[in-house]
Protein backbone atom coordinates (compact mmCIF):
# COMPACT_ATOMS: atom_id res chain seq x y z
CA UNK A 1 0.00 0.00 0.00
CA UNK A 2 2.61 2.23 0.75
CA UNK A 3 4.34 1.70 -2.44
CA UNK A 4 1.09 2.55 -3.91
CA UNK A 5 1.24 5.60 -2.37
CA UNK A 6 4.56 6.19 -3.47
CA UNK A 7 4.54 5.39 -6.75
CA UNK A 8 1.03 8.06 -7.35
CA UNK A 9 3.05 10.83 -5.91
CA UNK A 10 5.93 10.57 -8.13
CA UNK A 11 3.54 10.17 -10.79
CA UNK A 12 2.07 13.02 -9.80
CA UNK A 13 5.10 14.81 -10.04
CA UNK A 14 6.09 13.36 -13.15
CA UNK A 15 2.95 14.43 -14.68
CA UNK A 16 3.46 17.99 -13.33
CA UNK A 17 7.04 18.38 -14.44
CA UNK A 18 5.62 17.09 -17.98
CA UNK A 19 3.15 19.95 -17.81
CA UNK A 20 5.88 22.48 -17.75
CA UNK A 21 8.34 20.98 -19.46
CA UNK A 22 5.57 21.21 -22.50
CA UNK A 23 4.72 24.64 -21.90
CA UNK A 24 8.42 25.63 -21.99
CA UNK A 25 8.56 23.76 -25.48
CA UNK A 26 5.71 26.12 -26.89
CA UNK A 27 7.23 29.15 -25.36
CA UNK A 28 10.42 28.40 -27.50
CA UNK A 29 8.34 27.63 -30.34
CA UNK A 30 6.83 30.93 -30.01
CA UNK A 31 10.31 32.92 -29.38
CA UNK A 32 11.51 31.47 -32.70
CA UNK A 33 8.67 32.54 -34.80
CA UNK A 34 8.87 35.73 -33.10
CA UNK A 35 12.64 36.24 -34.19
CA UNK A 36 11.62 34.78 -37.11
CA UNK A 37 9.37 37.58 -38.07
CA UNK A 38 11.68 40.51 -36.71
CA UNK A 39 14.28 39.17 -38.96
CA UNK A 40 12.36 38.83 -41.81
CA UNK A 41 11.19 42.53 -40.95
CA UNK A 42 14.75 43.67 -40.89
CA UNK A 43 15.78 41.86 -44.10
CA UNK A 44 12.63 43.92 -45.53
CA UNK A 45 13.81 47.23 -43.93
CA UNK A 46 17.61 46.75 -45.17
CA UNK A 47 16.07 45.97 -48.95
CA UNK A 48 14.28 49.13 -48.85
CA UNK A 49 17.75 51.19 -47.91
CA UNK A 50 18.68 50.44 -51.23
CA UNK A 51 21.02 53.06 -53.16
CA UNK A 52 18.98 55.00 -55.60
CA UNK A 53 19.44 57.01 -58.77
CA UNK A 54 22.16 59.99 -58.30
CA UNK A 55 20.47 63.41 -58.09
CA UNK A 56 21.70 66.73 -57.67
CA UNK A 57 22.59 67.31 -53.62
CA UNK A 58 21.91 63.43 -53.29
CA UNK A 59 25.46 62.84 -51.61
CA UNK A 60 24.00 63.58 -47.99
CA UNK A 61 20.93 61.18 -48.23
CA UNK A 62 23.15 58.60 -50.24
CA UNK A 63 25.48 58.82 -47.06
CA UNK A 64 22.84 58.54 -44.76
CA UNK A 65 20.92 55.46 -46.32
CA UNK A 66 24.22 53.72 -46.56
CA UNK A 67 25.18 54.48 -42.70
CA UNK A 68 21.25 53.11 -42.25
CA UNK A 69 21.50 50.08 -44.87
CA UNK A 70 24.74 49.32 -42.40
CA UNK A 71 23.25 49.44 -39.15
CA UNK A 72 20.15 46.96 -40.62
CA UNK A 73 22.31 44.88 -41.88
CA UNK A 74 24.05 44.85 -38.95
CA UNK A 75 20.75 44.12 -36.71
CA UNK A 76 19.68 41.31 -39.58
CA UNK A 77 23.35 39.36 -38.38
CA UNK A 78 22.18 40.03 -34.82
CA UNK A 79 18.47 38.72 -35.50
CA UNK A 80 19.54 35.50 -37.22
CA UNK A 81 21.85 34.63 -34.66
CA UNK A 82 19.00 35.05 -32.22
CA UNK A 83 17.00 32.83 -34.47
CA UNK A 84 19.53 29.80 -34.34
CA UNK A 85 19.69 30.64 -30.76
CA UNK A 86 15.96 29.93 -30.36
CA UNK A 87 15.98 26.67 -32.99
CA UNK A 88 18.96 25.52 -30.37
CA UNK A 89 16.42 26.35 -27.41
CA UNK A 90 13.48 24.38 -29.16
CA UNK A 91 15.69 21.56 -29.91
CA UNK A 92 16.87 21.36 -26.14
CA UNK A 93 13.13 22.08 -24.83
CA UNK A 94 12.12 18.92 -27.10
CA UNK A 95 14.82 16.40 -25.79
CA UNK A 96 13.38 17.75 -22.39
CA UNK A 97 10.36 16.89 -22.93
CA UNK A 98 10.89 13.54 -24.51
CA UNK A 99 12.50 12.78 -21.16
CA UNK A 100 9.82 13.98 -18.96
CA UNK A 101 7.59 11.70 -21.24
CA UNK A 102 10.18 9.21 -20.61
CA UNK A 103 10.20 9.05 -16.53
CA UNK A 104 6.23 9.57 -16.76
CA UNK A 105 5.44 6.59 -19.24
CA UNK A 106 8.33 4.60 -16.23
CA UNK A 107 6.35 5.13 -13.58
CA UNK A 108 3.34 4.77 -15.12
CA UNK A 109 4.83 1.52 -16.03
CA UNK A 110 5.59 0.53 -12.45
CA UNK A 111 2.24 1.31 -11.35
CA UNK A 112 1.17 -1.30 -13.76
CA UNK A 113 3.51 -4.09 -12.64
CA UNK A 114 2.43 -3.66 -8.92
CA UNK A 115 -1.67 -3.47 -9.57
CA UNK A 116 -0.64 -6.28 -11.29
CA UNK A 117 1.33 -7.71 -8.84
CA UNK A 118 -1.07 -6.93 -5.99
CA UNK A 119 -3.97 -9.04 -8.26
CA UNK A 120 -1.30 -11.86 -8.39
CA UNK A 121 -0.80 -11.97 -4.95
CA UNK A 122 -4.76 -11.94 -4.14
CA UNK A 123 -5.04 -14.41 -6.61
CA UNK A 124 -2.42 -16.74 -5.00
CA UNK A 125 -3.99 -15.84 -2.02
CA UNK A 126 -7.39 -16.95 -2.71
CA UNK A 127 -5.59 -20.17 -3.66
CA UNK A 128 -3.86 -21.20 -0.43
CA UNK A 129 -6.98 -20.36 1.63
CA UNK A 130 -8.44 -23.30 3.06
CA UNK A 131 -11.38 -24.58 1.43
CA UNK A 132 -14.69 -23.96 3.24
CA UNK A 133 -16.49 -26.99 4.73
CA UNK A 134 -19.67 -28.24 2.51
CA UNK A 135 -23.04 -28.55 4.55
CA UNK A 136 -25.39 -30.61 3.48
CA UNK A 137 -29.23 -29.47 3.06
CA UNK A 138 -31.48 -30.40 5.78
CA UNK A 139 -33.51 -33.26 4.33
Amino acid sequence: MADAKKLARIHRVRTLQLGLVRADEMRAHERVVTETALAQRIGQLAAAVSPAPLDAGVGVSMAAAAYYRDRLNQSAAAADARVRTAESGVARATDATRAAQRDQTAVEKLMERAKAAGVLKEMRALEDAPQPRKRHDPC
